[in-house]
This record gives C-alpha cells, structure tokens and sequence, in this order.
C-alpha cells in the first residue's frame, strides 16, 4: 500500500494493541446479528470477486461498517478508509482494521477539518478502482483534485440520502465523470435503514444522552421523508405527539393523513420540547425559530451534515454557552432560556458521545447491498455510463433472500402464468 503524508490510525493511538483487542471485540459481536454479510463472506472468501480492485472509502468507522470493510479485503480487495463524519469514529474499531494487512484504516475520532481532508487524501494516494461514499465527500474531492484518477475508477457507490442528492446535482451539471450506485435509493436501504434504522437510533440516542423520556413531550421532526417518517413513527411509539413540519405539500398530507399535526417550523418552535431535523438541507431551523423556543428544549440532528440547525445563528444569540452534560450544550439567551443543542448538532445517532448508529441488523441489509453493488462494479463496470444509477433490483432481491433465508422465512413466487399476465398489455377485462 502507498506511504502517504497523513499517518494510520495506528500511529495515533497510545495503545494500539489494546485498541485493537476492543474494536476487534465489538466487530465479532455485530457479526454475529450480521447473515447477509456472513453469508456474502463465504461467497467473497471463495470467490474472490473483488481481486485486483483498490478501494477508497468514507465511511462512518464503527463496528457494523468495519465487517463490511473486512468483507471487501476478504473478497481479494486493497481497502483504505477514513471517516466521513468527525465525530463516529470509533478509533478501537478503527485500530482493529488497520491490523488486516489488506485494510489501511486513517480514520481517528476528533479531527478538525484540516485533518479530516488530510485523510482523505490518503486515502485517494493508494489510487483507488472503486470509491464508496456515505456523504459524497471522496467522489467530490476526487473529481476536483485528482482527476487524472477518474479513467482508472470503474465506479462507486454511495450510501446516504443526502450523498446522493449532492450527486444527482452533479450528474445533472455534467461535471459527474464515473458511474456511482445510489445504494441509498433501494428498498432494502429505504424501507428498513431510513425508516427503522434512523427513527429508532436518533430516538435511543438522544433518550440515552440526555436521560430523558419520550412521553407527553412535543418532538418536532423536521421534514418528512424516510428518515422524517421513521422518526415520526418511533416517537409516536414511545407516547411523544408528534408535530411535522415539511415543504412538500404532498408530504405535508401525507404526515397530516397519518394523524400528525402538521405546522410551519415558526409556529411548531412554540410548542416543541424536541426538535430533530431530518432534510438533508441546511437551515431548516434557524434564528426565527430560537427565538420562539421555550426554555429547555432539546436540539437535535439526524441529518448527514450539521448545517440543518444553524448553529452561528444560536451562538450569536446566546450570552453563554456552556457544557450541561456529556454531549449536551447549554445556550442562554438573554432572557435566561436555555436552549440545548445535543452532539454539536452533527449526526445525533453517530456523533453522540455514546452513540452506537443504527441497529446492527439493519445495517446489515444497507451493507449487504454495497457489498454486491461493489461485486458488480468489479464483475461489469464497464457497462456502466457515467452518473448516477439505480442499484439493479435483482442485487436488492438477492440481499433480501438471504436476510429472508436467515431467518428461515419462506415466501410465494409468481407462477410462470402469472409472470406473463403482469408482462403483457394484451389481456382485457
């Protein structure tokens, strides 16, 4: 692998053996809830698919990730990661893979934003063939800093909402040079990940870090996606009414017909006791708003980046700002509310000081499909145009039956008759 000016994780950290020896730990008991990435590293380790292929990753460095990283070394790859946020590292399960001698890991926990570009470009100098992306950032830096790599790169993939709405603006501006699997898009990631994965971390997270109940409190999410959706639904669970704000009128019905109360953020800011942004755009909570919010409120984020609750915004309001509890800042406004922003407005379910990301078995399925869509970059990239392209549904079929396998679960198929009926225009009434 390539010497690089920004060192591995490993020359980071005081004890490394023992780091390793914890990120090792957790990484086995993920795998064991993982069977769609169990049964891909029997196929992989046999297979090889992947052998010849160099790969660079930006990723969220955790346990669940990390067996997804050792799945791809274990197919034949050469794998340097880094982060894709400064503050879900797990720099134990970082040091873990380092130790695989396919796997260059540079992800550390805490960097600034220097340093966190810094390893990125170390990943980029082991010249990758596939790029795997959760955010856009390794795509974006390569096309505006190493182009001459682009010929070389068969694909990519990326893995969040708000990643692939940056590349859809890229592919629409003709500047995307390679093709990029939209992971994010497939009903395997749509239905269970964003929906489940995301209402029930964000909501755990936040309950864990502030000690707080759910019941009788108003959680305003912001914006009514998958993501919007999941939270939305967990929170009702838990005996919180839930209040929807959203720009979409079709949307808006949507949550109002789910029996959610539907309002403009500026009144919503009156009544909530929690706000959790879900849009992937910036500014959804702003100034306006701080200034209606009542003492104590919780301000949090599960949006990939920490532009949705304008922070400057806060800050220039507050006359103090002050640490309450691990993970939890206090902004005073000058009236003496006290605004509480939780993991500096980052990822909440990452970026939390005791954050674990999503559960293990839904990961497993979102995992389970960037494991093929990189299969496929390796077996038939050349098929493929520049831009960003739907995941074919017989890879997000085939991740489903093995989860379905795993738990022994059987379902119908469609008869030859009935595949033709669906296939044909010309049967009438």
């Amino acid at each position: 692998m390539s010497e690089t000016a920004y060192a591995p994780v490993s020359q980071h950290l005081s004890d490394v053996e023992a780091a390793r020896e914890e990120g090792r730990r957790k990484m086995d008991w993920a795998l064991q809830h993982m069977p769609i990435l169990n049964a891909l590293r029997e196929e992989f380790v046999d297979e090889q698919p992947l052998e010849g292929e160099t790969i660079a990753m930006a990723m969220h460095v955790e346990a669940k990730t990390a067996n997804l990283v050792e799945l791809l070394a274990e197919g034949g790859a050469e794998v340097a990661i880094t982060g894709c946020n400064p503050l879900s590292t797990h720099d134990d399960v970082s040091a873990a893979l380092d130790a695989h001698e396919s796997i260059t890991s540079y992800a550390v926990r805490g960097v600034d934003d220097d340093a966190y570009y810094d390893a990125m470009h170390a990943c980029i100098a082991h010249g990758p063939t596939i790029t795997v992306d959760d955010g856009m950032d390794m795509v974006k830096l390569v096309h505006e800093e190493y182009p001459d790599l682009i010929d070389s790169i068969v694909g990519g993939a990326e893995e969040t909402t708000t990643g692939v709405d940056r590349l859809r603006a890229m592919d629409a501006d003709g500047e995307l040079n390679y093709p990029v699997f939209a992971v994010n898009d497939t009903p395997m990631k749509q239905l269970f990940d964003n929906v489940h994965g995301t209402g029930e971390s964000s909501l755990a997270t936040i309950a864990m870090t502030t000690n707080l109940s759910w019941a009788g409190k108003n959680v305003v999410v912001g914006g009514y996606g998958q993501c919007g959706k999941g939270v939305a639904k967990k929170a009702s669970g838990q005996n919180a009414n839930v209040i929807v704000c959203e720009v979409d009128p079709r949307k808006a019905l949507e949550a109002h017909m789910e029996g959610y109360e539907v309002l403009p953020m500026v009144e919503a800011a009156k009544k909530g006791d929690v706000f959790i942004t879900t849009t992937g755009n910036r500014d959804v909570i702003t100034r306006e708003h701080f200034e209606e919010m009542g003492d104590g409120v919780l301000l949090a984020n599960a949006g990939h980046f920490d532009v949705e609750v304008n922070l400057d915004h806060l800050d220039d309001l507050a006359v103090d700002r002050y640490e309450v509890r691990e993970g939890v800042e206090g902004f005073e406004m000058p009236d003496g509310r006290v605004l509480n922003v939780i993991a500096e407005g980052r990822l909440v379910n990452l970026a939390a000081p005791i954050a674990l990301g999503h559960p293990v078995e839904v990961m497993d399925q979102s995992f389970g499909v960037q494991a093929v869509v990189v299969r496929e970059l390796a077996d038939n990239g050349d098929a493929y145009e520049a831009g960003v392209h739907d995941v074919p549904d017989e890879l997000d079929r085939e991740v489903a039956e093995i989860k379905l396998a795993a738990e022994g679960v059987e379902h119908d198929h469609l008869t030859d008759e009935q595949r033709e009926y669906m296939g044909s225009w010309e049967h009438g009434t």
